[in-house]
């Protein structure tokens, strides 16, 4: 049994990070806790309603239909982009100034603020004046986000594509880079093709990489409000309004904080446990696979 005196003063260096998070998450997130359970009818004025905001909400059809669309929505932004950023990686050059133009390159999009980036494809997708609905329209294809339903979903989809795909080819160029030589080398002796070289040695070793930028895309895409808000302000109708906007719309135009606040826990703990599925999953398949 050690006897040896501990020395407790390092803990001192950790409670500045401890008081941070203390006022910029765990305070707030009690207050959400507090509204969810009380109607607030004025400054001073706070009724106990128990779980009525909650069965509320989860009643809501409008809840119903937003949830719909973001699962759509994020199944989609992940069956896109993470096969195409493991494709872009795969093709980018290894060394030289080819490799490092090609990194500036692909990484430009993600220092574009997210606002930018709305307006940005408000204006390159307008079927007026914009380069790319203007190019659709002269093709014969009828295309406008501002009243078709289906453009604006799609519009929005390409837009966060475009936006978040060079995040996973970053990841998976790392991945890729951090494969020792001997690997290839070997399979060069075997005379194994580019497909037996992905599928034995690339994706395995991507693995972890691609565990990171499954769960960053998904989460960020789940929470997904700036660019679409800005692009259709959630029209036409209801095609983009997201889980996020439902519950601006809440908070900010109704100013039903009660409502807004039990939709904020719902809204994090579906995010938290869908991101522990995703996590789970991965990491039982890596496991399977070592064996």
């Amino acid at each position: 049994m050690d006897k040896r005196p501990y020395d407790n003063k390092a803990w001192l260096l950790v409670l500045p990070v401890f008081l941070i998070v203390a006022i910029s998450a765990i305070i707030p997130l009690m207050t959400v806790v507090n509204y969810s359970v009380q109607d607030v009818l004025g400054p001073f004025q706070r009724v106990f309603v128990g779980t009525e905001w909650f069965e509320q909400v989860l009643n809501d059809d409008r809840l119903h239909g937003a949830f719909l669309r973001q699962l759509i929505f994020s199944g989609c932004v992940l069956l896109i982009q993470i096969p195409l950023g493991i494709a872009v990686a795969l093709t980018m050059p290894v060394k030289g100034w080819q490799s490092s133009l090609c990194l500036v390159l692909v990484a430009l999009p993600l220092l574009i603020p997210w606002n930018v980036v709305g307006t940005i494809w408000q204006l390159y997708a307008r079927p007026d004046i914009g380069l790319a609905g203007v190019a659709i329209n002269s093709l014969g294809i009828p295309y406008n986000y501002t009243s078709s339903a289906f453009d604006a979903w799609l519009t929005v989809l390409i837009m966060d594509v475009w936006h978040w795909t060079p995040l996973v080819i970053l990841l998976c160029y790392a991945g890729l880079r951090s494969i020792p030589e001997a690997f290839y080398q070997a399979a060069k002796i075997d005379g194994a093709s580019a497909w037996a070289v992905f599928r034995y040695i690339q994706l395995p070793k991507m693995r972890r990489v691609l565990t990171i930028a499954i769960l960053l895309r998904f989460m960020d895409s789940f929470m997904i409000y700036t660019e679409p808000f800005v692009l259709t302000g959630g029209g036409p109708g209801n095609a983009t309004t997201f889980l996020s906007q439902f519950l601006a719309q809440i908070a900010v135009g109704q100013f039903d904080l009660g409502p807004a606040a039990a939709f904020s826990l719902i809204y994090f703990l579906v995010i938290l446990l869908l991101s522990w599925i995703f996590y789970t999953y991965i990491t039982h398949t890596d496991r399977e696979d070592a064996r």
